[in-house]
């Protein structure tokens, strides 16, 4: 594995921040270096695809918003922007891309819905070829009145869709089919309900690929399910946000699946700790770190060695070492300055 590895942060712009910035990221040590930026309109959420496209979405209250083609030349070590797209609804906040690199499928917070690209030859994105809208709400009147997709994910063996509901407290899976132009197949719908109030948010496959852990953005809980086939079924709720601050954001899992960790904002800002029982996939709390303000997203590098937060309100990132051994959390104290960063992820390829 190279120890230097391309680090993309996403921004709120509406401050002083202008799109994706790429940074140079040592693995074994944690220093980073800024190596290059591109003006992109809020960029919220990234997905990487085969180490030279990204894809990112520009998150607007209103219409129009966009998902954005980007090109990342790896000799002169160079983002662009290729193109953009219209997602045909309000603020999209989350993003996937195929594993085969043809399609492209957005979450729209504010719409209610997802949308569906096709990508060109030169694996730009086409107009948007399905828009999915849904129906309801949840018990949560000040945040439940209307659905909200929050996040949008590919089952591990690339056969189905995931996509989680803040607003109605339920996770929709599609099937897909990449030989068709039309990729997702609506009829093939079927929704996972979770208990009222939740507010599903970010959701994270084991590496097993036995286990998918949510975690919820109004009660704080993360949610253990059972995964075989497209089928969910739950074996465990834990909170990893105890003050009751509805605020819980982004979720992962480290490369060898021993330990999960969840974002906390708006009370006690932090990451909670939990081992999991790799026999059964019980979580196990295990500790909690303090981190900068809001921290929205976070990453933990291919090596299992770092954690790297975006606390958006402090305008940087912070650096924590993992301890393998427990799982806790060591700030090394090398954090990135930068107005309001929201995204992390590495360029892998």
């Amino acid at each position: 594995m190279d120890t230097l590895l391309y680090l993309l942060i996403g921004t709120y712009t509406a401050g002083l921040s202008e799109g994706v910035y790429l940074y140079r990221f040592d693995i074994t040590n944690g220093d980073a270096r800024y190596v290059n930026e591109v003006v992109v309109d809020n960029p919220s959420y990234m997905d990487v695809w085969d180490g030279k496209h990204i894809y990112t979405v520009s998150e607007q209250e209103e219409q129009p918003s966009y998902a954005n083609t980007l090109f990342f030349d790896r000799e002169q070590e160079k983002l662009t922007l290729l193109n953009r797209q219209e997602t045909e609804a309000a603020s999209p906040c989350h993003i996937a891309v195929a594993a085969n690199g043809e399609f492209v499928v957005t979450a729209n917070y504010g719409g209610g819905s997802i949308t569906v690209f096709a990508t060109n030859p030169d694996s730009t994105l086409a107009p948007a070829s399905q828009h999915i809208r849904f129906e309801g709400r949840g018990t949560n009147v000040l945040r439940q009145d209307a659905p909200h997709l929050h996040c949008v994910k590919f089952s591990p063996d690339g056969k189905y869709l995931f996509a989680t509901d803040l607003g109605t407290d339920h996770i929709y899976r599609f099937e897909i089919d990449p030989a068709q132009r039309v990729f997702v197949k609506e009829t093939s719908l079927k929704s996972f309900k979770v208990a009222d109030g939740s507010g599903p948010r970010h959701f994270v496959f084991h590496p097993s690929n036995r286990y998918m852990y949510l975690i919820n953005e109004l009660s704080g809980a993360v949610m253990g399910f059972h995964y075989h086939d497209g089928e969910l079924v739950e074996f465990q709720s834990i909170r990893a946000d105890t003050l009751h601050a509805q605020g819980s954001a982004d979720i992962g899992i480290t490369p060898d699946g021993k330990f999960l960790y969840a974002s906390n904002r708006g009370k006690g800002d932090g990451i909670a700790i939990f081992s999991i029982h790799e026999p059964d996939g019980k979580l196990t709390k295990t500790g909690y770190q303090p981190t900068g303000s809001h921290p929205r997203n976070f990453v933990i590098s291919p090596n299992g060695k770092f954690l790297l937060v975006a606390c958006r309100d402090s305008h940087l990132i912070e650096i924590f070492e993992i301890d393998p051994a427990t799982g806790l959390l060591k700030n090394i104290h090398k954090p990135i300055e930068i107005n309001r960063p929201v995204c992390l992820k590495f360029i892998l390829k």
